[in-house]
């Protein structure tokens, strides 16, 4: 069994030629559904082709009919060629359930696959995307539960590269979030001592910020990374979604 799933990647256009050239399975993040409900593409210097649609659903309308939409995206994907699509942002209820709803069967009869958030997912046979990112409790019974909720054959992990500074006491649980550059800053500034959470699959530190008090800060490099994917694959999950702009720099460390 290989140590972690498939990966496929949350690919921007501007970034397609790299994925490619990296021989990487590409989700294009070049749709979006808007008013109509209608299905509208990016223009990009490449076209997408192969892998799967990301449609970002977060502006869908509430009001429409689902049917001709559905035409759309399947139209789409038999022109591209694409595998499947992942349906981002998508909120339950309202036109995108019944989208959702309509578009699975539809896909599956072409042998292609529908990906939803957590929050839309059914009884059918959609892949669930699953958050990594978590600033409490433990990944592995995150997973376990839903694996008892869906069963791990439906589960899809979705890999965020977090890195993330906490106020201490931090009764919301919602912390600062810190670019590649500012946690690189901070580490050199501080140079902590960095440890890692076995429950969260991620690195953290401590450290005080003068009249700021006490922070926590919470961060993944490739090795906690891995480790959320080799959990994935133990626990009987085959695929996992990352963004490739996050993990570019990382991809040597991941793959190997």
């Amino acid at each position: 069994m290989p140590s972690i799933p498939e990966l496929i990647f949350l690919t921007p256009p501007e970034h397609l030629r790299a994925v490619q050239a990296a021989g990487l399975s590409a989700a294009h993040l070049a749709y979006r559904v808007g008013g109509g409900p209608h299905l509208y593409r990016t223009e990009a210097p490449v076209a997408p082709r192969g892998g799967r649609m990301a449609m970002d659903c977060r502006e869908a309308p509430f009001a429409g009919t689902a049917e001709p939409f559905c035409r759309e995206v399947l139209r789409e994907c038999s022109a591209r060629g694409f595998q499947g699509v992942l349906a981002l942002g998508a909120r339950p209820g309202g036109l995108m359930g019944g989208v959702l709803a309509a578009l699975e069967p539809l896909l599956a009869r072409q042998g292609w696959t529908l990906y939803v958030p957590e929050a839309c997912a059914g009884p059918g046979k959609a892949r669930v995307l699953l958050s990594s990112a978590l600033s409490g409790r433990s990944l592995q019974a995150r997973l376990e539960e839903a694996a008892e909720r869906f069963g791990p054959e439906r589960l899809v992990l979705r890999v965020e590269r977090v890195a993330m500074d906490f106020t201490l006491p931090s009764p919301s649980g919602e912390g600062t979030p810190l670019s590649r550059g500012e946690l690189a800053e901070l580490l050199e500034r501080e140079r902590p001592s960095v440890f890692f959470s076995h429950e969260l699959c991620a690195r953290y530190f401590t450290y005080m910020g003068g009249k700021t008090g006490a922070h926590f800060v919470l961060f993944d490099d490739a090795d906690s990374l891995r480790k959320k994917l080799e959990l994935a694959r133990r626990m009987g999950i085959r695929q996992a979604v990352l963004s490739y702009p996050q993990v570019s720099d990382l991809l040597g460390e991941l793959l190997g």
